[in-house]
């Protein structure tokens, strides 16, 4: 763990220069999970700097403007990283498009009316550990009970272990695990837990 001080600030939204630097970090934190299913690389980070919508979005940026942060949300309107059968037709093509869209939906979270739903967590290599995750966590919490959510949930797949580790410092529960069965030798885990968070409290 690196301790040493860092100054940043959390920023509702993502600046339109950080777009790309965003597509990489979250293709550097998911590739493993994602990998067979939307590289190669430069197409999946292609992919996700078209898809990208800013306003699910809250971002740590550094006093050098670097871009140490990101989480995203899902709401009835969007997600941080969604995408059309359109988009993935642009990238991968026809036939690319069908064979990913139908992996990918497997993994797709339902948003529910109860629980504000993150739809990832991703800092800097050179920023974990030092608080960045924790404080974005915290104002996408803020960000919940300002539109009336009662409740945080997230889904931590199988041998994140540092992800984990956080969610249980901070307060999450578990309320349940899904498996993704055969396709486990796609995506690499066997399954994933979904943990939540009440808006008020410590």
């Amino acid at each position: 763990m690196n301790d040493s001080a860092l100054s940043f600030e959390i920023r509702h939204g993502l600046p339109d220069e950080l777009r790309a630097q965003a597509a990489a970090l979250y293709w550097a934190a998911f590739r493993g999970k994602l990998g067979r299913v939307m590289g190669p690389d430069q197409r999946a980070t292609g992919f996700i700097s078209r898809v990208l919508d800013p306003d699910h979005a809250l971002c740590a940026i550094g006093a050098d403007g670097d871009l140490l942060g990101v989480i995203g949300f899902k709401s009835p309107n969007g997600a941080f990283v969604g995408g059309s059968f359109r988009d993935f037709i642009a990238v991968y093509g026809i036939v690319g498009a069908v064979l990913r869209v139908a992996l990918i939906w497997r993994l797709q979270s339902d948003i529910e009316n109860q629980r504000f739903l993150i739809d990832g967590l991703i800092v800097a290599p050179h920023a974990r550990g030092r608080g960045v995750g924790t404080a974005l966590l915290h104002a996408m919490r803020q960000e919940a009970g300002r539109r009336g959510y009662h409740e945080l949930r997230l889904e931590v797949a199988d041998g994140n272990d540092g992800a984990r580790a956080l969610y249980d410092r901070l307060g999450f529960r578990d309320i349940g695990w899904t498996g993704t069965g055969a396709l486990r030798h796609v995506f690499g885990f066997r399954g994933a837990t979904t943990m939540v968070w009440p808006v008020s409290g410590p």
